[in-house]
């Protein structure tokens, strides 16, 4: 049987604009159905900082058909999630994330991200220490203006294509598990899974496919450049996730900083999941 994704507590950080508010609805959702623990963080240096500002749970709830409208808190509880928003001070929002993430450790984290110009907020090189810092953290970005697979509107979601680059190094297996696990979490039963290798075709790593998925399975072999030829697929296949394990000795962020993963996330035209090496999904 397909297992689903293992997550005890998601942490999605919000700077209450409309990019944080898409990838608030990927939180929840799969907060939802993952029956975790999500915690809602907004960092700001103001004095006074409305907690009317964050996104309203009860109110997407709602739009989503999940609870009646005009539900009590304790109807949020009775769908199996814990939410709690958390209000936070300071004048660097990183280094606040951070520090959250050490007394409140999370399985999978959940934040929107700036494309294009050449710099991307929350991998500014000032950040000594990686914010997802422990293996087994999943980082789920979603790149400023585009609306992702999860649906603000009613809460449906929209996965068929899913591009997997592989390597031997990093090992593919992570990837592979998260695409898997992920289908199965989503309920989604058919679509498209796509493993890319940009090298020789005899350096393809031997892989043992997921079982019972439902979905096809297909693999592609490139030669060229690996950035210009994932985003190249990421194209042609109109791909709504794209799965990539990256590698580090020191962590998610320093090991994304420079490498493959991160020229591909700045210009994605989806969302992008990135696993460090040693993830475990339970």
């Amino acid at each position: 049987m397909l297992q689903r994704i293992r997550a005890e507590s998601i942490f999605h950080p919000s700077d209450f604009s409309d990019a944080s508010e898409v990838a608030f609805a990927h939180a929840l959702k799969i907060a939802l159905l993952a029956g975790a623990q999500l915690n809602i963080l907004h960092v700001t240096d103001e004095s006074h900082a409305g907690w009317s500002e964050f996104p309203g749970v009860r109110e997407m709830l709602e739009r989503w058909q999940l609870i009646p409208e005009g539900s009590p808190k304790s109807a949020v509880a009775k769908l199996g999630i814990d939410v709690r928003k958390v209000l936070a001070s300071g004048p660097n929002p990183v280094t606040a994330c951070l520090g959250f993430l050490e007394k409140h450790p999370s399985d999978l984290i959940v934040l929107a991200v700036r494309q294009g110009d050449g710099r991307m907020r929350w991998l500014e090189k000032s950040v000594g220490k990686p914010l997802a810092r422990r293996a087994g953290e999943v980082t789920l970005f979603i790149p400023h203006g585009l609306e992702g697979f999860v649906s603000r509107a009613d809460g449906t979601v929209s996965l068929r294509n899913i591009l997997v680059p592989v390597t031997n190094k990093p090992r593919p297996e992570p990837a592979l598990e998260a695409a898997a696990r992920l289908i199965g979490s989503l309920g989604v039963v058919e679509g498209t899974v796509t493993l890319l290798h940009v090298g020789p075709e005899n350096e393809m790593p031997a892989m043992t496919l997921p079982e019972d998925t439902g979905w096809h399975w297909q693999r592609w072999v490139r030669a060229g450049d690996p950035e210009e030829n994932i985003l190249q697929a990421a194209n042609e296949l109109r791909a709504d996730l794209i799965v990539m394990t990256t590698d580090g000795p020191d962590g998610f962020l320093d090991g994304l900083r420079g490498t493959t993963s991160e020229r591909v996330l700045r210009k994605a035209h989806c969302p992008v999941a990135c696993l460090p090496v040693g993830t475990f999904l339970g």
